[in-house]
């Protein structure tokens, strides 16, 4: 019972780090597209504060990347661990363990 409740735990976690991720993408085409504007304080602070959290993610995946005309694929990459990890891996570790009875 208790890993089937680290699984969904997990889960919950994975959903907010995508959410964080969408809202990171969503913020920083608004800046580039100058739509907002990074001297509002909140602004600046949320985005400062979405490229703490990230940015060790981000990091080893842009060593490993190659460089596509300053296309940034390392959140692309993590989303797409995000939801394999959501979507395959964990459920079947959950199934595994109802399985075997270890719950």
């Amino acid at each position: 019972m208790i890993a089937l409740t680290l699984i969904q735990i997990l889960q919950v976690l994975l959903n907010v780090l995508w959410w964080i991720i969408m809202v990171q993408f969503v913020l920083s085409l608004l800046i580039v597209f100058n739509v907002i504007n990074t001297s509002n304080n909140f602004v600046s602070s949320l985005h400062y504060g979405l490229d703490r959290l990230t940015e060790p993610l981000y990091r080893p995946l842009r060593r490993i990347l190659p460089n596509i005309s300053g296309i940034d694929l390392a959140p692309l990459v993590v989303l797409i661990v995000i939801r394999i990890l959501d979507s395959v891996i964990l459920p079947n570790i959950a199934m595994s363990l109802l399985a075997n009875g270890a719950v």
